[in-house]
């Protein structure tokens, strides 16, 4: 243990006791005044004063240390440098023990708890320390976050032993800290342009001619076309005046959708397996992130036994506030299917792209996927039960014939959505959606054939 180091801001915990709280005597006081009881009865009973001169020590010492006695327990603290981290990433936590009183301890016992998706060295250990009066002992921690989510620390327990190990203190105890922990971001990027777009300023290509950086082809000039638009070279050749036409570029909408209806896998944190809550978790944040950098609109929808919505916005402000929406993600609770309210499609804006992080593992997540794509919305349906839907399992000899006709029954359901023209692609990192924006581009731009 050492004296207080300066952390930087800090965000802390601490319970105080009342002053004037009676101590306990411990065992070690009770052992003594039976000594000194029973050599005094001896002492009478017998007419030996050599049991009094026995008896003096114990007496003298029990006096001695009882001269002074504390009146005030100890206290503790859980304080840390930030209240916020990134899975795999560390901060730093102090524990502190203090003593407000004037008379030392002999002893002074902290303790902390926490969750178990925090990796602290050594940080479940109980730390003890001689504590003199109005001192503070510290003791530095560092930890790991293990998974994104409210990771809670504490509360930290601690009591102290004084007048030479006579009186003990009740245990006090923190309220503790909660850590808010944000999903790794894995690297995404989405190069292709979007199907449609909607604002007039923004990165990405329209198929809507006007001010931009794409060039669409070269045409005669006409009534409102600027000057500085004017090709030369094709000007001189032909005689005749003509400018280059372009496409505008425009901003885009995105609804990122996570379907937390159904669990499955088991999560080991960042480095470790991932369920299929901590595969939507982590690729929506990575798919809002590079969507929000580039100056496009995002929004996030979930899709569960009760529904949460983030409303459609831009800039750094709502990719905060959109890391932050992320963290109460949760499964439904409990068997059998959850109540669902539904989504209502009309919702969605109608130029906006609808990314569908799903697991596909029941008939309402297709029907909802399929009831926005009916709605004339672009969607994408993503796959995030990934290697899970392969992994054997274990039991009898029916449980493999199961396991086939499941797999089964997923391809057709798949099939389904492919009809109702939603594409499925499984999540894969960077890169995961550019062929299905490409396919949906080039289909978008197809010349439509009317029915009369």
């Amino acid at each position: 243990m050492s004296a207080p180091a300066s952390l930087g801001p800090r965000h802390s915990a601490t319970e105080t006791a009342p002053e004037g709280t009676i101590w306990a005597p411990t065992r070690a006081l009770g052992r003594a005044i039976l000594v000194c009881g029973v050599l005094i009865m001896l002492a009478v009973i017998l007419g030996r004063l050599d049991l009094v001169v026995l008896a003096a020590p114990f007496a003298v010492g029990v006096a001695v240390g009882l001269r002074r006695r504390p009146t005030r327990e100890p206290e503790v603290a859980v304080e840390l440098t930030q209240d916020e981290a990134e899975e795999g990433g560390g901060f730093s936590i102090a524990l502190q023990t203090s003593n407000r009183d004037t008379v030392p301890y002999d002893l002074a016992v902290s303790r902390l708890t926490f969750s178990s998706w925090l990796d602290i060295r050594r940080g479940d250990r109980p730390y003890v320390t001689e504590l003199g009066g109005g001192l503070t002992s510290q003791v530095d921690l560092r930890a790991t976050a293990q998974r994104w989510g409210h990771q809670d620390i504490g509360p930290a327990i601690g009591y102290a032993v004084a007048c030479d190990g006579l009186m003990l203190s009740t245990m006090v105890m923190t309220s503790g800290v909660v850590v808010r922990v944000h999903p790794a971001v894995p690297p995404f990027r989405a190069d292709e342009t979007m199907p449609r777009s909607s604002a007039l300023v923004g990165v990405h290509r329209s198929r809507r001619s006007g001010e931009g950086g794409e060039l669409a082809g070269v045409r005669r000039f006409g009534p409102g076309d600027r000057l500085r638009r004017v090709d030369w070279r094709v000007t001189l050749r032909t005689r005749e005046l003509h400018v280059a036409h372009t496409l505008s570029d425009r901003d885009a909408e995105v609804v990122v959708l996570l379907d937390v209806l159904h669990e499955a896998g088991e999560s080991g944190g960042v480095n470790g397996s991932a369920s299929v809550v901590d595969t939507s978790v982590r690729a929506a944040a990575a798919i809002t992130e590079h969507y929000l950098r580039q100056g496009d609109r995002v929004a996030l929808l979930e899709f569960s036994g009760f529904p949460r919505h983030l409303r459609m916005a831009g800039g750094r402000r709502h990719l905060r506030a959109a890391l932050e929406w992320l963290l109460y993600t949760r499964t439904t609770e409990g068997a059998g299917d959850p109540p669902v309210f539904g989504i209502d499609p009309y919702l969605i804006p109608s130029s906006a792209l609808v990314v569908v992080l799903t697991p596909l593992l029941g008939n309402q997540s297709a029907e909802m996927i399929a009831t926005i794509a009916r709605a004339g919305r672009s969607v994408v349906a993503v796959d995030t039960l990934g290697p899970l839907a392969n992994r054997p399992v274990i039991g009898s000899q029916w449980t493999a014939v199961a396991q086939r006709l499941w797999r089964l029954e997923r391809e057709n359901l798949i099939g389904q959505l492919r009809e109702v023209g939603v594409p499925v692609t499984a999540w894969a990192g960077a890169g995961s959606l550019d062929q299905v924006l490409h396919d949906m581009v080039r289909m978008a731009a197809a010349p439509r054939i009317g029915v009369r």
